[in-house]
């Protein structure tokens, strides 16, 4: 990201390690599977992930346009840290949205509520930051056919998406990949047509694949040569 100009993305979309791979389990398809995802979603610590937030946050509110916005997606592990970051760096909070997931993993330990939701916060660079909003797009059911027909209701900031369909993953799967309908949502609510937009930590490329599916220039960043090119494959065949 060091590489990017100065104010030269209109948005950002982030999906961050959420630094949860503790060696605990959950269920895939009935069987018991490990939580973890790989070293780069190991906690090193509170200090040190705070400090690994601080570090892409501060990039991000250098590249962002003086009425860009973010959002970030996380759970516990690591929203309330890039929360409060965002805060200390005078960005604006303009909405917390909660992603609630109806066929999310069951809970085999019994100890506590199932996990069925992310937290996304939606923040722009700052206070008088003239954000875009396309509310009517959100309200009216212009998008019906990408799943968020809204009965021409003001959108409201709990979003009921299943994770990703089994055609989201024919070039391969990533642990923490989201689903489609998730950022058509957020592209089509806080972008607008030739926008660039930014995913800093791309992973399998949903942000991509939207933003071509919707005419906004995409520009990702990813270290894992496999997740890099599972991206690729899906962004040159549109899914």
């Amino acid at each position: 990201m060091s590489k990017l100009e100065n104010q030269s993305i209109d948005f950002i979309f982030i999906d961050p390690p959420y630094f949860l791979s503790n060696n605990g389990y959950s269920v895939n398809s009935g069987k018991r599977i490990s939580v973890n995802k790989g070293e780069w979603d190991k906690s090193k610590g509170f200090i040190e992930n705070y400090n690994f937030h601080l570090k892409w946050i501060k990039e991000c509110q250098r590249v962002l346009k003086s009425n860009g916005t973010l959002i970030v997606s996380g759970t516990y592990h690591s929203v309330y840290i890039c929360g409060f970051i965002l805060q200390e760096l005078n960005f604006h909070i303009i909405n917390d949205i909660s992603w609630y997931k109806p066929n999310c993993t069951p809970n085999i330990g019994c100890r506590n509520f199932t996990a069925s939701h992310e937290t996304l916060i939606w923040a722009k660079k700052n206070s008088k930051s003239k954000h875009i909003f396309n509310y009517k797009d959100m309200k009216y059911s212009k998008w019906e056919e990408d799943n968020f027909k809204n009965e021409n209701k003001q959108m409201r900031s709990v979003w009921g998406i299943s994770t990703p369909k089994p055609n989201e993953k024919l070039y391969g799967k990533h642990p923490s990949q989201k689903p489609l309908d998730l950022l058509k949502r957020i592209i089509i609510a806080c972008t607008n047509e030739n926008d660039i937009v930014l995913d800093p930590f791309m992973g399998s490329g949903t942000t991509g694949v939207v933003c071509k599916l919707y005419n906004r220039n995409f520009i990702g960043i990813e270290n894992n040569i496999e997740y890099f090119n599972l991206a690729k494959k899906r962004l040159d065949n549109n899914g």
